[in-house]
């Protein structure tokens, strides 16, 4: 048998000794949730794709009831982005993954949101939210301190709050109540705000926001609200909210954006 097997069994019987004698003393073993550097998928609107229904349409055929610009989002997944083909393509503002819960940092964060910048976009940062891991000031502080922050240059948007369908497990909400969905929201928006000035912007969908936080809560006067649905309209907008900033309409061949406004006035909501 080759010495790396012979490791492998060892290290494998080892293991099941150590089980065995924790069962006899009935301590509990948890099992290790998935790290966020091992989950392969960290791009804003994926885990929606797979938990809602998508309508592909072309961008002709989307129902717009006034001016808009088109903006995309990235994570890691995307790689080195190659910013002057979407300039090309149109694209005006992106949003850049920058942190996940207090534990992942995006390592292309450089490229793509310095990239972004340079090749003439109005550009930010955006936090995906772990709720069951830390609470919402730990992750709102690692989010500024790894790349979240705002500047008063009208190029950046202020930092946005990805919270969504929970990736690592079946539970969406993440094990948390309504009542203690929107107390981590808040948390975090308030955090972010004392620590930038700016309050986020917050990614969702309607369908999730609702069930998760029960429909209570009312964020409508301090953040913007950027809402995913892969349909021809932006549709049902999350409780309270009765306009959006920020339209993702398809995740295909990346996930596009529409801001709700003139470039005037996508240039003002970075200004602040």
């Amino acid at each position: 048998m080759p010495a790396r097997s012979q490791r492998w069994l060892s290290r494998t019987a080892a293991s099941a000794v150590v089980l065995a004698c924790l069962a006899a003393l009935h301590v509990p073993v948890t099992a290790a949730q998935p790290s966020p550097e091992s989950y392969s998928d960290h791009a804003a609107g994926s885990q929606i794709a797979e938990h809602e229904p998508v309508h592909p349409v072309e961008a002709s055929e989307l129902v717009l009831t006034g001016p808009t610009v088109p903006g995309m989002d990235v994570s890691s997944h995307q790689g080195d982005v190659d910013w002057p083909h979407w300039w090309d393509q149109g694209m005006r503002f992106a949003y850049v993954k920058a942190t996940e819960g207090t534990g992942y940092v995006n390592p292309k964060f450089g490229q793509q949101y310095d990239g972004s910048y340079q090749v003439g976009m109005v550009r930010g940062a955006y936090h995906f939210a772990l709720p069951d891991r830390s609470d919402g000031a730990a992750q709102a502080n690692y989010f500024v301190d790894h790349g979240g922050g705002w500047s008063a240059d009208a190029r950046t948007l202020p930092g946005a709050l990805d919270v969504e369908y929970n990736p690592y497990s079946d539970d969406k909400c993440y094990g948390l109540a309504p009542e203690a969905m929107v107390g981590w929201v808040r948390q975090f928006a308030e955090t972010y705000q004392a620590r930038t000035g700016r309050w986020p912007m917050i990614y969702t969908s309607t369908s999730w926001w609702d069930m998760c936080t029960g429909r209570l809560g009312d964020f409508t006067t301090t953040n913007p609200l950027w809402v995913a649905r892969y349909a021809e309209s932006v549709g049902t907008l999350p409780h309270r909210w009765s306009a959006h900033s920020i339209w993702q309409h398809t995740s295909t061949p990346i996930d596009q954006n529409l801001f709700n406004g003139t470039m005037d006035d996508l240039v003002a909501l970075a200004r602040g």
